[in-house]
Order: C-alpha cells, then structure tokens, then sequence
C-alpha cells in the first residue's frame, strides 16, 4: 500500500463515483476500479459496496478512511513546508459562497489575488451547502449557516443587514407607506420558499407583517433586478442596494434584519498557503464591501 493508493481511495470514498474519482484524479474509471480491487486485494477486507448506483463505503472501509486522512493531513503539512513563501501562490483554491457575496465582494478580491500570483487558480462555486469540505469539494466555504460539527475551523466574517428596498418609481404610484400594514399593499418579491437554498434565507418569517410574494425567483440577481425594475418590493442586502440611487428604504426601524456570514475551512488545508492566503484575502474583502454598503 502506497500514497498513491490511499489517494485513490480517498477521492473513491469522498465521491462514491468511478467515473467521478476518474475525473479527479485524471485517469480512466477503470484504473480507478482496478487499483481500489488490488488495494483490497493487499488488505484482504473489502473496502466498498458495489452498487449500481456507486461504491460505498464498508466498515472496513470507514477505519482504514480515518487513517488515511491523517496521512493525507500529514502529506500536505510537509508540501505546504517546503514551499518558499517568498514565491508566488501557485496551485487551484476552490471557494464555496452564496450567490450575492461571490458576485459583490468575492470575485474582486480574487481576481485582485490572481493578478498578483499568476500561477493562481481561483475556483468561485455557488450555492455553497451544495459543496462539502470534509470531501475536499472545496477548500474554503462562506456561509450563512454555521456549521455544527466537522474537522473544520470556523471565523465569523461579519454581520450582514439587510432591509426592504423599492424604488422611487414604482413606489412614486402606489399608496404611500407608513405602517407595516401599508406593505400589503405592494408587490413582494421573495425566493420561491420550497427551494430556498437554506433556511436563513427564509426572511419572511421574520417579518413582522404577512407579506404574500407575488414575484418568486431562486436567484437573488433576479431578485434585486425585478426590484430595480419596478416590479415590486423586497428584502436586498444593503451592500447590493447601496450602489443604486433610485433605491428607497421602507420602515427601517420597523424592518432590519441581520444574517451573519462565517468562514469555513478544513483543518487538513487551514495551514496550506495558497488556502489560507486566498481565504484571508476573500475574509477582508467581504469586511470593507458589508462596511461600505452598511
């Protein structure tokens, strides 16, 4: 049994999928099949569950899991240690965030990165609770839900206001708003509350009005676009409000909703340089965008 062994094992393990190990690993799903049956050859326990629907992992498997994640922990302490810090960041860093901070604040401070460290490969993924770092999907995620449990690190970047915009436009013809009451009066544009993609994002039920959404959208671009384009009202971030004059803010003492966002990030990659420079800088560009739009 080599590391190269146990490194096909472990992305086996984490994606459950020949062909997907394959991909990652950048050979044939039948190299991947043929070396995880001569591993357990070499162990004389079966590691998996063949499936139609994938490998899964057996008891067997789960004990031989831990350890090799330690090794794995272990190998990438001794990479990150031998890397000059005075040269360049190199390698790929894939960060996990929701749609509107990857947009407003992520994207800049990556590119800002990438054009100081050229051989750096930036992977900026949405609908973050879709990626899990204890399967390496990602090396540094940004939440809105903190995780509970894990090998993890957890940071809390920064609280996030939010407050219910509409624009001077379509508010100039509608019945005036005074009261909480008045709201119902108005076109409310909302996420499709069955696919909300997690449940922090559910800000109706902490308003204190009944508010009908008649507009639903899964994105908060489409979202924050249907209000710029006087389709109604909704909550926004005041980050992504900020930047847009012909937004008004209703009731601010009656409305004002708050949702924190957390940095999350493996224990195995906290100490791998182009990680933790990637996230430090991800961390501070979220800070000064919330700042500035607050």
């Amino acid at each position: 049994m080599n590391w190269d062994d146990l490194k096909i094992f472990l992305t086996l393990a984490r994606c459950e999928r020949l062909s997907e190990a394959g991909r990652q690993l950048k050979i044939d799903h039948s190299t991947v099949a043929r070396r995880i049956k001569s591993l357990e050859q070499s162990l004389s326990t079966q590691l998996f569950e063949r499936q139609p629907s994938g490998y899964f992992i057996t008891s067997s498997g789960r004990e031989l899991l831990e350890h090799a994640e330690n090794i794995e922990a272990n190998v990438i302490a001794a990479e990150n240690a031998v890397v000059d810090k005075r040269m360049q960041l190199s390698g790929p860093v894939r960060v996990a965030a929701p749609e509107g901070i990857a947009a407003f604040a992520i994207a800049k401070a990556a590119q800002q990165l990438c054009d100081k460290n050229p051989s750096l490969k930036i992977q900026l993924v949405t609908n973050a609770q879709r990626y899990s770092l204890s399967k390496r999907e990602a090396d540094f995620l940004v939440t809105v839900s903190r995780p509970k449990a894990g090998r993890i690190k957890i940071q809390k970047i920064v609280d996030v206001p939010l407050h219910i915009y509409g624009t001077r436009d379509y508010l100039e013809n509608k019945p005036p708003v005074n009261s909480l009451e008045d709201l119902k009066k108005l076109s409310y544009i909302s996420y499709v509350p069955e696919l909300l993609p997690e449940k922090e994002l559910d800000y109706l039920s902490d308003l204190s009005v009944a508010l009908d959404p008649q507009l639903t959208a899964t994105s908060v671009h489409v979202q924050a676009a249907a209000i710029l384009n006087n389709a109604g009202i909704g909550i926004m971030h005041d980050f992504m409000a900020a930047p847009h004059a012909s937004l008004v803010k209703l009731l601010p003492d009656e409305i004002s909703l708050t949702r924190t966002l957390w940095g999350v990030v493996h224990e195995d990659h906290q100490h791998v340089e182009r990680t933790k420079v990637t996230s430090e800088a991800i961390v501070e560009g979220i800070r000064k965008l919330v700042l500035q739009g607050s």
